[in-house]
C-alpha cells in the first residue's frame, strides 16, 4: 500500500496550477474562496501569512485541510515546518532565507512534501536534494515580493532545459506576476506548471483559475 508521502508525491506530479493565499480576513470569505479555486481546478493551495502566529495558522489550516480533502488537492503551509506537521498539511514551502530545506525535512519527516523557492539559475541548479519541488521567480515585479527583483523568463527557459536533459527531475513551478495576459509567454519559455497569487485574488477567482487551468491543459507536464 502506498505511504502518505508516496500519495502526496504522486499528486504533486500531476499538479499544474498552484494558488497561494492568505487567510482573507479582510474579505471574510476564506472557505468560499478555497471552494471556488479548488472546484475550478487548482491542484495545490498554500496558506501564506508571514506575520501570523502559530495559533492563527492552525485555525486557518482547518479550512485549507478540509477544502483540499474534498477536492483531492494538496495543502501546503508557507515557512513553518513545525506548524505544517501540527496542521496535518501535505507540505511546507521554504524560501532561500527561511529554514534550510534540509532542516525542514528533519522537522516534517519523509511523508510531508518540502518545496523550495529559487530566484536565479544558480539557485535552481543548487536546489537542495531534500526538496520535492522547486519554484522559479518572481518572473515579473510583484507587490507580494517587495524588494525582490524580477528574474524575467530566462530562469524558466533554464529550468525547462534542465528538465528536458534529465538534469532536474523534480516538478517545478513558475511564479511571480503571472496572469492571463502573461501566461502565453511563460508557457512559450517552457513552463508547464504555475503558481498564482494576485491572479486568483480578484472578484472572480473561480473564473480566473478555470481560464488559467484551461490554458495550461493543452501542454504536457514536464
Amino acid at each position: 500500500m502506498p505511504s502518505p508521502g508516496d500519495r502526496r508525491r504522486e499528486r504533486l506530479e500531476r499538479a499544474r496550477l498552484y494558488v497561494v493565499t492568505g487567510a482573507r480576513e479582510e474579505q471574510d470569505d476564506l472557505a468560499s474562496f478555497l471552494e471556488a479555486v479548488l472546484a475550478a481546478g487548482a491542484d495545490i493551495v498554500q496558506l501564506r501569512d508571514k506575520e501570523a502566529e502559530a495559533g492563527d495558522l492552525l485555525r486557518w489550516s482547518r479550512e485549507f485541510r478540509a477544502a483540499a480533502d474534498r477536492h483531492d488537492a494538496l495543502f501546503v503551509l508557507n515557512d513553518r515546518p513545525d506548524v505544517a506537521v501540527a496542521a496535518g498539511a501535505d507540505g511546507v514551502h521554504v524560501g532561500q532565507n527561511d529554514l534550510p530545506a534540509a532542516w525542514a525535512r528533519q522537522v516534517v519527516g519523509q511523508e510531508v512534501l518540502v518545496g523550495l523557492s529559487t530566484h536565479s539559475t544558480a539557485e535552481f541548479d543548487a536546489g537542495a536534494s531534500e526538496a520535492d519541488y522547486l519554484c522559479v521567480g518572481p518572473l515579473y515585479a510583484t507587490p507580494t515580493k517587495p524588494g525582490r527583483p524580477p528574474t524575467g523568463l530566462e530562469i524558466v527557459s533554464h529550468a525547462a532545459a534542465r528538465a528536458r536533459n534529465g538534469a532536474e527531475g523534480r516538478p517545478w513551478f513558475a511564479i511571480g506576476g503571472i496572469d492571463g495576459e502573461r501566461l502565453a509567454g511563460v508557457v512559450a519559455a517552457g513552463a508547464t506548471r504555475i503558481v498564482v497569487v494576485r491572479a486568483a485574488a480578484g472578484p472572480h477567482p473561480a473564473a480566473s483559475v478555470k481560464a488559467l487551468g484551461g490554458a495550461l491543459s493543452g501542454f504536457p507536464v514536464s
